[in-house]
């Protein structure tokens, strides 16, 4: 298992039988592959979808209408259905979504969101992200810990552009799980083979630092 796929494994089990999830374009739709079997969650895509699948598997139907925000092919189950995008982000912005699940460029430990632009470089565009770690009830991150020069995408605080500030629930990484409260950024879980000093070590931060750490899983 790669450090992506231990990320969406983790993720998934925050989702609870009756969920409403929006998951994000890229790796948090990876979350899907490891969703327990015995809880029934609904997922919510902002272009207009409730009751994606994903991905279909070699040999099912592909259906080039039904696609996920990001435009890749989805699945959907019985009792899906597809409406407007005006509909779509009535859903979000009234509340009644339960967890959005997004990636980021950056992450601040004040819980402040960048996972739209890095200043120079192309953009497609903010997206529903800005309505969606508003509106939703819980904001997940999932990102690597380190970018690919070594840098941390925890940081004490963000320069890049700001999706939203104070917005972020939880950040899950290949290392731990940061839970961002009322007191501040704690180190709620650790990776096997990690220590709190190892994630010290790589992340400029102040953390709080509960009495018990939990394993990640």
């Amino acid at each position: 298992m790669d450090a992506k796929q231990f990320i969406a494994k983790r993720t998934a089990k925050f989702f609870k039988d009756g969920d409403l999830v929006n998951l994000g374009i890229g790796m948090p739709t990876m979350c899907m592959a490891y969703i327990d079997p015995d809880i029934d969650v609904w997922f919510q895509s902002e272009n207009g979808i409730i009751g994606m699948t994903g991905t279909p598997k070699e040999g099912e139907p592909i259906d080039l209408d039904v696609v996920d925000a990001g435009g890749s092919p989805s699945g959907m189950r019985p009792g899906s259905c597809c409406f407007s995008s005006f509909t779509s982000f009535g859903y979000i912005r009234g509340g009644h979504v339960d967890y959005t699940v997004l990636g980021a460029y950056e992450v601040d430990q004040e819980g402040d969101l960048a996972n739209w632009m890095i200043p120079g470089k192309a953009a497609a565009g903010m997206g529903g992200a800005m309505d969606l770690v508003t509106g939703a009830k819980c904001t997940i991150v999932m990102t690597v810990h380190c970018d690919k020069t070594g840098k941390s995408k925890i940081v004490r605080k963000t320069k890049l552009p700001l999706t939203g500030v104070g917005v972020v629930d939880y950040v899950v990484t290949e290392k731990c799980v940061f839970h961002f409260t009322k007191e501040g950024m704690v180190l709620e879980e650790l990776a096997p083979g990690e220590t709190v000093e190892s994630i010290k070590a790589i992340t400029d931060c102040d953390i709080i630092i509960p009495e018990v750490i939990k394993s990640m899983e």
